[in-house]
Order: structure tokens, then C-alpha cells, then sequence
């Protein structure tokens, strides 16, 4: 009886063949499908990880410059109380004093 089910089974009408091989293709294409967008979450992943690496790595650039600049202002506010210079070119009215306290000293 096995035997005969199973002969039956193996033979199947035109349309019911077609469904099974329209399934069968639905089936791959979705496997294929998954695979892409799997492949895709993965790349932006590790776009993700190296941007985010970037951003650290920029974060501490930008507080080594700020401590530096930081620094460089200081030399210069002490330079600038001693500096002969500056103090004669004050005296004589080259310099305004405003333009002292505002930016670099004129060449």
C-alpha cells in the first residue's frame, strides 16, 4: 500500500508541479534575500565599529590641541609681561593697547 501512496505522490498533476517548483524558487530567493540583507547589516556594522574608533581617536586629538593651545596662550600672556618689545612699542603708541590683549603681536 506504502508503495502505491508513494508512486501516486511522485506523479503529480501539471499545476501541482508548478507550485512546487514556484515554492521551490520562492524558497531559494528568500534564502538569497536573507543572506543579502544579513550581508548588508554586516558591513554597516563594521562601518559602524570604524567610524565610531574614528570619533574616539578625533575626540582625543582635539583634547591634546585644546591643552596645547591652552599652553601656547600661557607662554604668551607670560612673554607678554616681559617681552622689552612690546613694552616700548606700548610706550611709543605703535600698538594699541586693545590690540595687545586681542591678537598676535605685529611683525
Amino acid at each position: 500500500q506504502s508503495i502505491g501512496a508513494s508512486a501516486s505522490r511522485s506523479v503529480l498533476p501539471g499545476n501541482d508541479e508548478r507550485k512546487v517548483r514556484r515554492r521551490e524558487k520562492n524558497r531559494v530567493a528568500a534564502q538569497r534575500s536573507r543572506k543579502k540583507q544579513t550581508q548588508k547589516a554586516d558591513k554597516l556594522h563594521e562601518e559602524y565599529e570604524c567610524l565610531e574608533q574614528e570619533n574616539i581617536s578625533l575626540k582625543k586629538e582635539i583634547g591634546k590641541l585644546t591643552d596645547e593651545m591652552k599652553h601656547l596662550s600661557e607662554v604668551l600672556r607670560n612673554h607678554e609681561k616681559v617681552c622689552p618689545l612690546l613694552h616700548c612699542s606700548l610706550n611709543f603708541g605703535l600698538i594699541p593697547r586693545h590690540d595687545v590683549l586681542s591678537g598676535p603681536l605685529p611683525r
